[in-house]
């Protein structure tokens, strides 16, 4: 069997490599747009500052939030506090204890999980003791460029519960001008990555029997009650 010639073989070639770029190029300018976008729905203020909720929520991960939380329950916005993904043994207790806050507050009102590493773990934890407690709603307390993601993960397995963002803003994280600070975009980039993985994965998720609801029982075990303690 005669081979093609070179020239047939070299067109062949310059048009699968013509195609290789242009998706690439495609897919590029894709997810620029879509990081453009997400961008602009990162949180740049608080909505409904003085709502009150049945609990707040604070997903560990930054002093501000931590602050941000006793003040909202000190100001009695909840009736308890919930503090996702507390590693035991940090000191979780001597920074909600600092300041003016009403020790008896603190001791009766904020809870500790124990059980989530990560957004997805902060969601099913959350979940499990909201549906125990029997509460409809809540407020989220995390940086702003991480809420985007945190909503979409709480409203997935939450969603008859009214679930309001409370955002702090990172003196680190300069998202109005990312584009002049490499740290900070390399940041937004990354969780603009994992926000499309987590939708993703959710939509997959709903196509499932028992709808992303099954991610409670098969994505992490369910905490148990050990998993939780009060603050003191």
């Amino acid at each position: 069997m005669n081979k093609p010639p070179l020239s047939v073989l070299h067109r062949r070639r310059f048009r699968r490599f013509r195609f290789l770029l242009s998706t690439v190029i495609l897919v590029g300018l894709l997810w620029a747009g879509g990081f453009v976008w997400y961008v602009g729905i990162i949180p740049t203020n608080v909505e409904e500052p003085d709502r009150k909720t049945d609990a707040i929520v604070v997903l560990t991960g930054g002093s501000e939030r931590l602050s941000e939380g006793r003040r909202l329950l000190t100001r009695r916005l909840a009736e308890k506090l919930f503090i996702s993904g507390v590693y035991r043994g940090v000191e979780v207790d001597e920074l909600l204890s600092a300041g003016q806050a009403d020790p008896r507050l603190l001791s009766c009102c904020v809870v500790l999980g124990h059980v989530a590493e990560n957004t997805r773990g902060n969601a099913i934890e959350t979940a499990v003791w909201v549906y125990e407690e029997g509460y409809k709603s809540l407020r989220i307390v995390t940086a702003n460029y991480h809420m985007p993601r945190s909503l979409l993960e709480f409203r997935s397995l939450m969603p008859d519960v009214d679930i309001i963002a409370h955002p702090v803003f990172p003196d680190t994280v300069k998202v109005d001008s990312w584009w002049r600070w490499p740290g900070s975009a390399s940041l937004i980039a990354s969780e603009y990555n994992k926000f499309l993985f987590a939708s993703l994965r959710n939509y997959v998720l709903q196509l499932l029997p028992g709808g992303n609801s099954a991610s409670l029982h098969r994505s992490t075990p369910a905490p148990q009650e050990q998993d939780y303690s009060a603050s003191n």
